[in-house]
């Protein structure tokens, strides 16, 4: 099992910035994708950013030269997403994700979920 601890959402306003951080835990896959995905109000999750394990990364059109996913230099299995000119249509739930490659049997992993807002 994995487990995901999220931390860093919060209120802010438009062109703010927030950074989110990502620590896996547990029986942690060498290779595997970390990332972020938000839901908004009425939405279906969508994917923000990921990163593997090599290091590539993608990012949602919408969140391309804002946003900026990576690596924890001190712990590879901390991920961290700096979002940086927010708008009002960013505000969403964000999740950590981990997902194990090859995913296998047991699937993917989901953080509990973190409120971001900003206000307009």
């Amino acid at each position: 099992q994995v487990q995901l601890l999220e931390s860093g959402g919060g209120l802010v306003q438009a062109g703010g910035s927030l950074r989110l951080s990502c620590e896996a835990s547990g029986s942690i896959p060498m290779r595997k994708v970390m990332g972020w995905y938000r839901q908004a109000p009425g939405k279906q999750r969508e994917l923000v950013a990921v990163i593997f394990t090599g290091g590539v990364t993608n990012y949602a059109d919408s969140v391309q030269g804002r946003f900026i996913i990576s690596r924890d230099n001190a712990d590879a299995n901390m991920v961290h997403l700096q979002m940086n000119n927010l708008k009002p249509e960013d505000t969403a739930v964000y999740y950590c994700n981990l997902r194990p490659i090859p995913i296998g049997a047991q699937g993917e992993y989901w953080g509990q979920g973190t409120q971001v807002t900003v206000s307009s």
